[in-house]
């Protein structure tokens, strides 16, 4: 049973905490990694250099829109393909995330929360929510 009273504020827990991760992960790739370190990282894996810049990008601004609600949940999907992929990067490298290279559990993870934000939605003041009807009624539970 959900309860209606509270579930709004959960959604924007989940909402917060997704979109300071997809900022914090940009900023570790411009201040740790640096953009070059980061392409070299792509290529190593057998991916083109040329994507660091558009990941981060995609990072930041949508870290940015979901941390304000700002269509959420539909930025949650648009960046699961980045997600997706860091799983398939890192899932040679075992479970846990401080194994070299980075486990795979993590991934998994922001993935799963990912898809769990464009599912229930955006919660709480959410700057401009996705896919909510100006006149809809909340559901019975």
């Amino acid at each position: 049973m959900i309860d209606t009273r509270f579930a709004p504020y959960g959604a924007l827990t989940l909402r917060v905490a997704l979109g300071v991760m997809f900022i914090a992960h940009a900023y570790l790739k411009l201040a740790v990694f640096s953009v070059p370190g980061f392409a070299g990282f792509l290529g190593q894996v057998g991916l083109p250099g040329f994507l660091a810049w558009p990941i981060i990008l995609a990072e930041v601004i949508g870290g940015l829109a979901i941390l304000v609600g700002f269509y959420g949940r539909y930025v949650s999907v648009l960046l699961l393909p980045i997600l997706l992929g860091a799983l398939v990067i890192h899932a040679p490298n075992g479970w846990v995330f401080n194994a070299p290279n980075g486990g795979w559990e993590y991934p998994a993870f922001l993935a799963l929360t990912a898809l769990a934000h464009a599912l229930i939605g955006d919660g709480a003041l959410a700057l401009r929510p996705a896919g909510v009807s100006a006149t809809a009624k909340p559901a019975l539970a």
